[in-house]
């Protein structure tokens, strides 16, 4: 029995070291919640699934390079700013001139003047996707030339790569624009005299938006996915429940006729079954019941009560469903041949060149995704965000994402797409409800709330990188040496060391 208790108790302790992070921001973020008492449960859920379908794409970004033996790759900085230089291009060339009266927006001569007519919406989406491709290609394939020859500081090299490409984008967006690159001095988004890009730049309003004020909307890129159909929360959370329960299902059935498919647990299953059923129901609940509840026509007396999550809105369906294309292609691409390359490099290099795999190239090609994934990413944050921070929308991004995916479970050697969403869904609830605990901390001074959320966020990823380091120390310690065999190891113990 004591036995047994000792094992229970080193798996438990196994557990908690392997998701320290996880188990803090979980902790902190429903001490939050218990302290927040001015926020209602559906603003809280309003505003995590806003940052989850802003954020959730940069994040994947991560996984390749980490399963490829790059560890965190806080270069995605650079391939953020190449998204970010791609929609300042097409919002130059979306902004004509008006027909009537040769004046930029706003137009003071002819009252019907809309001159946002070009590049909107999807078509000026598209093309901010496909601009920030070759650009961020270019990136990738330099920065993962220079994490080649910084093999075993990667993570480093990133770092000053997001520092390097912060010099550039300004050099080019302050500097450039304006002397070398020709702009026209009267256009809106360049700053008064000639020289340099505006430091808010409207991404413009888009045709699906509900209310639109001619004096005050302009035709654009916001929300431009986000617009394209917006579904009830309620029938989204059913759907969600409804398709992990099947999934969960036909990979038991799977697992009867391939012994390969490692399944869960009989009870584990069971209980993943019914908390899909839940699930379900409080979804149909949310979507077809009204917040006030319906009496049950037939049954005098019995009423089903509104859903907690009423008052949750409409959520962006088909920036959902790009997330989750993005989560399958993570999952379908480590099972092709290059994914398996990227596998065998980040377990052992050695190993991989001694196979015949082209190390050096794995490495840059992974980067080059990742770089791509979050430039698409920025675009995707910029337009749910519907402005544009010229010199600040970029500067946490990797940060952010890094602290996200930590959270999530992953380490700098794995990383998965459920670390990802599971890091989104916590970092985020824990940036919402750190004003709460900021309150708690000192009530009269509002700037705790923003050291509370640095706080968090750094101490995370050093808490996170520390326990990767320690345990493989420890790893290290109990086999004595990796790369001498153990008879060697034991016979070296044995025998006493002479000085020369």
């Amino acid at each position: 029995m004591n036995k047994e208790n000792e094992h229970i108790g080193k798996r438990i302790g196994g557990f908690t070291r392997d998701n320290a992070a996880t188990i803090i921001v979980l902790i902190f973020t429903v001490v939050g919640l218990f302290v927040s008492k001015d926020q209602s449960v559906g603003f809280f859920v309003n505003q995590l699934l806003e940052r989850f379908f802003r954020n959730g794409f940069l994040v994947l970004a991560l996984i390749i390079p980490v399963i490829a033996g790059l560890g965190l790759n806080f270069g995605i900085v650079a391939g953020a700013m190449a998204g970010m230089l791609s929609t300042i291009f097409i919002r130059y060339l979306a902004s004509v001139e008006c027909a009537a009266c040769a004046e930029f927006y706003p137009c003071e001569v002819y009252p019907g003047c809309e001159p946002w007519v070009g590049l909107s919406g999807m078509s000026g989406l598209v093309l901010c996707l496909l601009l920030a491709l070759p650009l961020a290609v270019l990136i990738g394939v330099i920065t993962g030339r220079l994490y080649n020859k910084t093999r075993g500081q990667e993570m480093i090299a990133s770092l000053i790569v997001g520092f390097f490409a912060n010099g550039v984008y300004q050099l080019i967006c302050l500097v450039l624009i304006g002397t070398l690159i020709p702009v026209d001095p009267r256009h809106i988004m360049i700053i008064p005299g000639g020289v340099g890009v505006q430091n808010t730049i409207d991404m413009g309003w888009n045709p699906q938006e509900r209310v639109y004020d001619p004096e005050i909307h302009r035709v654009g890129m916001k929300y431009a996915l986000d617009w394209i159909w917006r579904a009830p929360f309620g029938m989204m959370l059913a759907a969600l429940g409804l398709g992990i329960l099947v999934y969960m299902v036909i990979r038991r059935l799977r697992a009867k006729k391939n012994p390969a498919i490692v399944v869960q647990n009989k009870w584990v299953f069971l209980v993943n079954c019914v908390i899909c059923g839940i699930v379900i129901l409080l979804g149909l609940q949310t979507w077809l019941v009204p917040a006030a509840g319906v009496v049950v026509p037939g049954l005098r007396g019995i009423m089903i009560p509104g859903s907690f999550l009423a008052g949750v809105r409409d959520i962006p369906a088909v920036t959902g469903l790009v997330i989750v294309a993005l989560c399958l292609f993570n999952h379908y691409f480590l099972k092709t041949k290059l994914g398996q390359d990227c596998r065998s490099v980040g377990q052992s290099q050695h190993i991989a060149n001694v196979s015949g795999i082209n190390v050096d190239r794995t490495r840059v090609i992974a980067t080059v995704i990742s770089t791509v994934l979050a430039s698409w990413g920025m675009i995707v944050y910029m337009q749910n965000l519907g402005t544009v921070n010229t010199y600040g929308a970029y500067s946490n991004v990797g940060l952010f994402a890094v602290a996200s995916i930590l959270v999530g479970g992953a380490s700098t050697s794995k990383a998965t797409v459920k670390n990802a969403m599971i890091g989104v869904l916590l970092f985020n609830a824990m940036t919402i409800v750190s004003p709460g605990i900021g309150k708690l901390i000192a009530p009269n001074n509002a700037n705790v709330e923003e050291y509370v959320r640095s706080f968090m966020v750094y101490g995370i990823i050093g808490l996170s990188l520390g326990l990767h380091v320690w345990k493989g120390h420890v790893a290290a310690r109990n086999k004595n040496r990796l790369d001498i065999p153990d008879e060697l190891n034991r016979s070296k113990a044995k025998t006493p060391m002479l000085d020369p």
